[in-house]
């Protein structure tokens, strides 16, 4: 589900910079305010699975966009 990544521009923009991870966090989650039918589509994955494994490829996995969406799914739930 490439499509629930954030923007190539977001991306380059935040290049894993600690300095602009609170900015990264929230532009991110305005990306993500528009991707609801994706939202929606990981909720009924994990129903219907009971787990799903969220891939990424950063260094520093606290700092990431998977942590951006976890704890976004999380706060839905």
């Amino acid at each position: 589900m490439k499509e629930i990544a954030p923007s190539t521009e977001l991306r380059k923009w935040y290049h894993h910079n600690p300095e602009r991870w609170n900015e990264f966090k929230n532009q991110y989650r305005m990306e993500l305010n528009e991707k609801k039918e994706l939202i929606l589509q990981i909720q009924h994955l994990e129903k219907v699975h009971g787990t799903i494994t969220l891939l990424f490829a950063a260094k520093e996995k606290e700092q990431s966009q998977a942590t951006v969406l976890i704890n976004l799914l999380n706060e839905i739930n």
